[in-house]
């Protein structure tokens, strides 16, 4: 593998688009449930979400897959979208709409750097929830490597962030 420069710090990824089969479904689920903002919706079978406004950071089309099935087991294909919330509090008030709209959990785990929820979308698209945990808590081995880990994430003591 040659040699190159890390990329530029600051660069990020922009948004994500997702194939749905049911574009009402999908906006139930990401608007309705975990409460992003329609900013624009097409004809053609598209639909544009947001968090504060900003142009897109999802997607949703119907183009290739109107009526469609998940993948099956076994195929490559995306893992799941992270949506990282900027506060502990904020993943409480998400993981609360997961629950109040009876939303099973995949998985709850602390990973050390950060803390995160796993669940499925109306399409069996996997979604992470989650927040990043201040750099200066991170784990760290004597050589200051990174250290992350799998914990078990405690619901309730999540739940009691939740602002009133």
């Amino acid at each position: 593998m040659p040699e190159n420069t890390p990329i530029i710090a600051g660069t990020r990824i922009g948004h994500v688009h997702l194939k749905v089969a049911d574009l009402d479904r999908a906006l139930g689920f990401y608007c309705g449930v975990l409460g992003f903002e329609l900013m624009q919706r097409m004809n053609s079978g598209a639909a544009f979400i947001s968090a504060g406004g900003y142009h897109h950071h999802i997607g949703l089309n119907t183009w290739e897959s109107k009526g469609g099935h998940p993948p099956p087991p076994g195929t490559t294909g995306l893992f799941h979208t992270a949506i990282l919330y900027p506060t502990r509090p904020a993943l409480a008030d998400a993981l609360h709409r997961v629950m109040s709209a009876k939303i099973p959990l995949d998985g709850a785990s602390d990973h050390g750097v950060s803390e995160a929820l796993y669940l499925r979308d109306p399409d069996e698209n996997g979604v992470e929830l989650y927040w990043d945990k201040p750099k200066e808590q991170w784990p760290r081995t004597a050589d200051g490597t990174l250290a992350m880990y799998t914990k078990r994430l405690d619901l309730d003591d999540l739940l009691r962030q939740r602002a009133a």
